[in-house]
């Protein structure tokens, strides 16, 4: 029922945003680029992919992410507007997971799309898990238990958040430099040259990640929240808790739910209890409270707060305050710390395009 209702919801967006068409309002006419060419309109659902396409497009690119800042991505539905940005663009990026079966209803019911590439094509992707203590009362994005409306790989549901990883990282960037190379061949020594220099920051990330690992007195974390970060935890060989999967609609989590952690952060005298960057943070603040521990916030990067989006805060960023935050929770040593800084860029259009090499639509 809920597959049909959304089907229905697209059609009607869809629609609207055909009629719509014509309106010069929702048209931005492209700046122009250094060489005096157009620059390439890639649109993204979330920050990530958002923030590797203006590191390596520079002003080459007009890039527009669809989540706005302090919008939270597994609620998000498209706007008729954002419905003709992305049927307006060269490259549009998404995640892939369950937050976007939109996207792939979308584009199997449009006449004619952009090329289109999913995150979770590009890496080995982790099947989703529920560890020791966790509630789950529902499937994940509120679909009762059994249901199967979603995407999924040979039949197995997947973690979306594949970001989280400084490694996946590295090979998102490297197909974003290569599908931007396909589309623009004249720039693809610029992408190639922006992207090398900003692959040798997250391979400076990736060793700081293990030398904070390999410094730590404890390898646990503790999340009295959604837990987004599978790919973190696999890649540096950490272990977690947490009250709800990554996905989760749920808020409220059982009373076994908060003992269980209470007793984890007690027993393994874990000093820090995380919470998500757009949480409220009352579960995790009456974990930490019972067991005599302190908060943190461990972000996620999908969506920037409004204060984060002001700032200018990158991937890299947030990637380094949530280092800091691991050293705190894990204890260890000081690592390293490297430049940041980032280029910013906005647009957003028009293309079309069949799946290649690189796993694009």
């Amino acid at each position: 029922m809920k597959r049909f209702q959304r089907r229905m919801l697209l059609f009607f967006i869809v629609t609207a945003g055909l009629l719509l068409a014509g309106c010069s309002a929702l048209r931005r006419e492209p700046r122009p680029a250094p060489d005096g060419g157009e620059r390439i309109r890639v649109v993204t659902t979330i920050f990530p992919p958002y923030d590797f396409v203006r590191q390596i497009g520079g002003d080459y690119v007009d890039v527009v992410q669809l989540l706005k800042p302090g919008m939270e991505a597994h609620s998000y539905e498209p706007s008729p507007a954002d419905i003709i940005r992305i049927m307006e663009s060269d490259l549009f990026l998404y995640a892939g997971g369950e937050s976007d079966v939109w996207v792939e209803e979308l584009l199997e019911g449009s006449g004619q799309a952009p090329v289109s590439c999913s995150l979770l094509e590009w890496v080995e992707p982790l099947e989703e898990e529920t560890s020791e203590g966790m509630q789950v009362k529902e499937h994940h994005h509120g679909h009762a238990e059994g249901e199967t409306d979603g995407v999924h790989l040979d039949g197995a549901e997947y973690d979306e958040h594949v970001w989280t990883s400084p490694v996946n990282a590295q090979l998102l960037v490297e197909k974003i430099r290569d599908t931007l190379a396909e589309l623009d061949p004249d720039r693809a020594g610029i992408y190639e040259e922006n992207a090398a220099a900003y692959l040798e920051k997250l391979r400076l990330l990736d060793e700081d990640y293990r030398q904070m690992v390999r410094d730590a007195e404890r390898k646990t974390l503790v999340f009295g929240d959604r837990f987004p970060f599978l790919y973190l935890v696999r890649t540096y060989g950490l272990e977690y808790y947490a009250a709800f999967p990554g996905c989760s609609g749920e808020t409220e989590p059982s009373a076994a739910t908060v003992a269980f952690l209470t007793d984890k952060v007690e027993e393994e005298q874990i000093p820090v209890v995380f919470r998500l960057e757009l949480s409220n943070g009352r579960v995790a603040d009456a974990i930490a409270e019972a067991a005599g521990a302190g908060t943190d916030v461990l972000h996620s990067c999908h969506t920037l707060t409004v204060s984060e989006a002001e700032r200018g805060e990158t991937y890299l960023s947030l990637m380094r305050q949530n280092l800091e935050a691991l050293k705190r929770a894990l204890g260890g040593s000081e690592s390293r710390k490297t430049d940041t800084a980032g280029s910013g860029v906005s647009g957003g259009w028009a293309g079309t395009g069949q799946k290649g090499e690189n796993g694009c639509l």
